[in-house]
């Protein structure tokens, strides 16, 4: 049986950049997590600003945030199996470094608007952490993608 040859990037998971369609399948993994993620979001946080009056809150937070829950573990898998392949290049890149602190504060923003009891209450407080929420995820975002030009 033929030996691959890996690419020697200090990475235990070189078989990912080796073959050819491997990283791109993490690559539509990846963004399709980030739709289902961002756009749930999304959804959930128009309905806190008062839009869609009508749909029950505790309804909608429970479709609109397990399918958010889904976009953010599948974009985390991939994730982490993209920075696997190649960490050391990562590791050194300005944008991924930015991206994953900027994760680190939407993940404290989330656990904020929930230790608050926020699902209860559409006040004020509710609504800026839904603007700074997703602020931040835009912010993940556009650090993804600078991530291959820096």
């Amino acid at each position: 049986m033929p030996r691959v040859a890996w690419p020697d990037n200090g990475s235990m998971l070189g078989w990912i950049v080796a073959h050819p369609f491997a990283y791109p399948a993490l690559e539509v993994v990846h963004i399709v997590g980030i739709a289902l993620l961002l756009g749930n979001l999304v959804l959930f946080e128009l309905r806190v600003w008062g839009a869609g009056g009508e749909l029950p809150m505790a309804a909608l937070a429970r479709l609109a945030l397990g399918l958010a829950v889904l976009g953010f573990a599948m974009a985390a898998a991939s994730g982490l199996l993209m920075f696997a392949s190649q960490p050391l290049e990562l590791l050194s890149n300005r944008a991924f470094a930015l991206k994953m602190g900027l994760l680190l504060l939407a993940g404290m923003n989330a656990a904020w608007f929930h230790a608050r009891g926020s699902l209860l209450r559409s006040d004020r407080t509710a609504r800026v952490l839904t603007l700074l929420s997703l602020g931040l995820w835009l912010a993940v975002i556009v650090c993804g993608r600078w991530i291959a030009y820096l």
